[in-house]
């Protein structure tokens, strides 16, 4: 039986049918999730049967495509209801997201009012503050968070996982979407990671925890607008903006985890802002490139996201997010209008900006704790010159030389999956070295510049290229012989030689190992020793303070062991993951620094991109 066959269930229902179980069931749970996951399945409607057994069936009603209810989950079993089946089928299934928004209407924007169940609501209290009720809700998703941390992934089985879902279910009864937000993603990617799902990585899990721990934490101390931002929102507010008049800049397909499809295109205003005009839905990459040729819904216009890539809009009665997706409520209207071309007024000055101011702005929005609703976009516009392909320890990359880089710029696909076009594309620009490009890319956060490439200009210098849905073909590339490039082991400001390594490896042996893990090491001094005559003293620091905390067991007066002290553990685990990411971002925006002036003439100036008008000067060197 495969995951992705099974309906969505809501995490509260998981959570009911776990706690319904007998403690002798629970102890069976993690292998009755194993065994069924081995066992057929069929779907008929919104039905999907799971043969048990050759007499036994289970099944799950997904009424509107979600198991809503404990009720809906039926077995056949002499032991039913109280049996494990049914809570087994539960953890094996996906976790349903919240209800999303309406497409055709702005989202609610101002927080919901507590809720009329929440007890002693205490209105005297300043909305200022977390209410108690809320504070509660935190201080369950801490709980939650840091028995994952103490068990590890191998094990944070269903019990630990219907128990951070719990929480994340009051969570958002409470009114704290952003951590509840949090602690489904680590479910997810805890699911993931004990199936073997060669997708995972364990710095996901490592930022998705930390995202959970840190936000419950705060909910407790923030207050007025930072607290605005701890709670996070429910549904994706829209204010309005009057009239706009929109530039097309490309579209790129969106193929999600979760098994969702669809584009986004990408527009510019007048003043340079950038707009998002997006469709997505239950789908794949099929349902991504078929959606790329229909009609926008926005207002009366009649352009499919691919037109609107390359053309324009006049939108009057225009709503926006703060992370810019332009609403599509009826008050909204939309006429055709002419586009600009990337080396016209307004879309040329994207491509002014300096690589390390566009580099730290992208950071800014793509931080790994970045405030949701802090808008701001990780997109990059450079002018660069192909150097060729270079391999990697995880595939091949295209090199490029950009103008006002600090190195080498390092262009990846965004997806490779081979229905999609990035990769194709890739690997065909690096056969062309020498060709100079204007680009737009998504930063990549990491210790060299590096990008995942979207758009570029064409090659002939006719137009534009979506590289997700469009393939270039080899007669529109010049015809050298391309030279592909090794990547040298220590790549420069990669920070390879740079011990934080060490830091970073206890962090997310921690989350995969779990407390114990490290409470074997032993003694750190070595390595903290060379952390800190490295000028890391913080580092040095924390890396004893986590270490020492996961070996610390008190004893009773009659030599018994006390129970660990996870919360600690937590915090200093908390407090070592982000100065980690910390610290790598500041490295990433220190690699897309210029590098100094050489004293002398340029030995190999840039020449103008072609069909893009004068270019800069590449003074950045090929690793």
């Amino acid at each position: 039986m495969n995951a992705d066959r099974l309906p969505p269930v809501a995490p509260e229902v998981t959570a009911t049918l776990v706690e319904d179980l007998s403690p002798r069931l629970r102890k069976r749970l993690d292998a009755a999730v194993t065994k069924l996951g081995s066992r057929p399945t069929h779907r008929d409607g919104d039905t999907v049967t799971i043969s048990v057994d050759d007499e036994t069936e289970l099944r799950l009603h997904a009424q509107g495509g979600v198991v809503a209810t404990a009720d809906a989950i039926t077995c056949g079993c002499l032991l039913a209801p109280a049996c494990v089946h049914r809570a087994a089928a539960a953890c094996a299934a996906p976790t349903a997201e919240p209800v999303p928004e309406p497409a055709d209407g702005p989202g609610q924007a101002v927080p919901a009012p507590p809720a009329a169940t929440d007890p002693d609501p205490d209105p005297g209290s300043s909305p200022e503050v977390a209410s108690p009720v809320q504070r509660a809700a935190a201080d369950a998703l801490w709980s939650a968070g840091a028995a994952v941390l103490e068990a590890g992934v191998d094990g944070a089985g269903a019990v630990t996982q219907s128990a951070l879902l719990r929480a994340a279910h009051t969570a958002r009864l409470r009114h704290l979407p952003r951590a509840a937000g949090a602690a489904l993603s680590v479910v997810t990617l805890l699911r993931a990671a004990r199936a073997g799902d060669p997708s995972y990585r364990t710095a996901d899990l490592v930022t998705a925890l930390a995202e959970l721990l840190g936000t419950a934490r705060r909910v407790g101390t923030a207050s007025g607008a930072e607290l605005a931002g701890v709670r996070g929102r429910a549904r994706r507010p829209y204010s309005p903006d009057g009239s706009v008049r929109l530039y097309g800049l490309f579209t790129e397909p969106v193929v999600t985890d979760s098994g969702h499809g669809g584009v986004r295109t990408w527009v510019a205003g007048t003043d340079g802002r950038l707009f998002t005009v997006g469709d997505v839905a239950p789908g794949g990459a099929g349902r991504a490139l078929g959606v790329a040729d229909r009609a926008v819904r926005l207002g009366d216009s009649a352009l499919t996201h691919r037109e609107l890539g390359r053309a324009g809009l006049a939108v009057s009665g225009a709503t926006v997010s703060p992370d810019g997706r332009l609403g599509a409520g009826k008050g909204v209207k939309a006429v055709t209008a002419r586009g600009a071309a990337w080396t016209e007024p307004p879309l040329v000055a994207l491509w002014e900006a300096p690589p390390s101011e566009q580099a730290a702005r992208a950071l800014r929005s793509t931080s790994r704790y970045a405030d949701p609703d802090g808008g701001g976009t990780d997109l990059l516009f450079l002018d660069v010159e192909l150097l060729g392909a270079v391999r990697e320890s995880g595939g091949t990359c295209l090199l490029a030389r950009c103008a006002g880089a600090g190195a080498a710029v390092r262009l990846t696909a965004a997806d490779d999956d081979p229905a999609l076009a990035h990769r194709d594309n890739l690997m065909l620009l690096a056969t062309a070295p020498g060709t100079r490009l204007r680009i737009i890319g998504r930063l990549v956060p990491a210790h060299h510049p590096r990008l995942t490439l979207l758009a570029c200009s064409h090659p002939t210098g006719e137009g534009t290229v979506d590289l997700g849905l469009d393939r270039l073909r080899r007669a529109d590339l010049p015809d050298p012989a391309a030279p592909v490039h090794t990547a040298p082991s220590h790549p420069e400001g990669s920070g390879t030689h740079s011990p934080l390594y060490l830091l970073e490896r206890r962090v997310e042996q921690a989350v995969s190992a779990g407390r114990a893990a490290l409470g074997m090491l032993g003694d750190v001094t070595a390595e903290t020793r060379r952390v800190r005559r490295a000028g890391l003293p913080t580092a040095a620091g924390l890396l004893n303070a986590l270490c020492a905390s996961a070996a610390q067991r008190d004893r009773d007066l009659f030599g018994r062991l006390l129970p660990a002290d996870t919360d600690g553990f937590a915090a200093f685990w908390l407090a070592a993951a982000r100065y980690t990411a910390a610290v790598a971002e500041s490295l990433c925006a220190a690699a897309w620094e210029p590098e100094p002036e050489r004293e002398g003439p340029d030995p190999d100036p840039a020449p103008s991109v072609p069909g893009q008008g004068p270019g800069r000067t590449a003074t950045a060197t090929a690793q």
